[in-house]
């Protein structure tokens, strides 16, 4: 079966997982968390791709980011498996693949679907039971998003900006997303259009993306 074909439109944002081989762990402890961050940071300066979300869970990694060329997220997610692979195999006494294939990845519409994403993405450790709240998971963007902790990695997009005037309005009012659940049907429409490489959003957008 042949691959499907990646879709990146520069400016626009997109949904990123990438997962562990057969689903088995690849963060074993709070350096290997931290390692991989620094060397996104890295690897994100240096393609040019705007990191907004984000989440490592123990055994695969959501990204909400924003490409400024069609080729900087491909070299972006490249550079740092690359590293984080050769960094696992040699702490760990191991060897072969730490990833389970290529990345997946979808557009994201700003206007309809950035904070639902956003969302969706730092409320991974609840849906996995790990924690109660994404305040108090602390390898998310949520400490960045929601708490306004400083992290070099994270880029705020243009659509969180515009929920206030300043940095305790904005927090404030993203917090407030998290009092409504994400309706299932949302939830399932996520994963589809990532897992299939399509894009989500509305009639007008996915028509915009055809013509691109």
């Amino acid at each position: 079966m042949p691959r499907r074909t990646r879709i990146i439109v520069p400016n626009i944002a997109l949904h990123i997982i990438q997962r562990g081989n057969n689903r088995q762990a690849c963060f074993f402890s709070e350096e290997d968390y931290a390692i991989y961050l620094d060397k996104l940071r890295e690897a994100s300066e240096k393609y040019q791709v705007s990191i907004h979300a984000f989440v490592l869970m123990t055994n695969h990694v959501h990204l909400l980011v924003t490409p400024n060329n069609e080729m900087g997220v491909a070299r972006m997610m490249q550079a740092v498996g690359r590293y984080y692979v050769r960094y696992v195999n040699t702490i760990y006494q191991r060897s072969g693949t730490l990833w389970e294939g290529r990345y997946k990845s979808t557009l994201v519409d700003d206007e309809y679907y950035f904070l639902t994403v956003s969302r969706y993405i730092e409320l991974n450790p609840v849906r996995a039971g790990m924690v109660d709240h994404p305040a108090e998971y602390p390898w998310s963007s949520y400490q960045a998003n929601g708490l306004g902790k400083e992290i070099r990695l994270v880029t705020y997009h243009h659509v969180y900006e515009g929920l206030g005037d300043n940095k305790k309005s904005r927090q404030k009012k993203y917090r407030a997303l998290f009092n409504t659940i994400i309706p299932e049907c949302t939830l399932g429409e996520i994963r589809t259009a990532t897992n299939k490489a399509w894009a989500l959003g509305g009639t007008k957008f996915k028509q915009e993306i055809e013509q691109a």
